[in-house]
Formats: C-alpha cells, sequence, structure tokens
C-alpha cells in the first residue's frame, strides 16, 4: 500500500485553493473549504488511487466535473469511455 506524505496534501490543497479561487471568485478560505469537502478530495486520500501522480490541473478538473455532475470519475482524464 502506498503512502501520501503530509507534504503533498499541503501541495493540493494550496494549488486546488488557488485555482478554484482564481476561477470563481471565491475567498481563498471557501475555496479550501469546497475542496476538502470534495470527493475529489476524498480519492486524494486513497493512497491506492494514486493521485498524488497527476498535475493539481487534472485534480482541479476532476473537482469540476464533481460539482457539474456529482462525479470527479466523470473527468475526462479520469473516464472511461
Amino acid at each position: 500500500m502506498n503512502v501520501m506524505i503530509p507534504e503533498l496534501y499541503d501541495y493540493y490543497d494550496k494549488e486546488l485553493t488557488q485555482l478554484i479561487s482564481k476561477k470563481y471568485g471565491y475567498s481563498p478560505m471557501k475555496a479550501l473549504r469546497e475542496f476538502l469537502n470534495s470527493e475529489t478530495r476524498s480519492m486524494l486520500e486513497n493512497p491506492d488511487l494514486e493521485l498524488w501522480a497527476f498535475s493539481p490541473l487534472v485534480l482541479f478538473d476532476m473537482w469540476e466535473a464533481e460539482k457539474v455532475t456529482g462525479d470527479p470519475r466523470n473527468s475526462v482524464y479520469i473516464r472511461e469511455d
């Protein structure tokens, strides 16, 4: 089983907070809350999925797919067509 180091969580939290805040005009605190409470963040915490290997932009796309469709797995980067 893989384990993600805490510094990577900090990195992704900061990057996603900035991306969400910039695109949607949310305050940094609201953007962070939105990400931390998302299924996308829960998936990032699952070491078996190894999402830490993806760019923050991929996770942002997953987060947006979750907001639009209710499921981050609908992201163009990870869905199976």
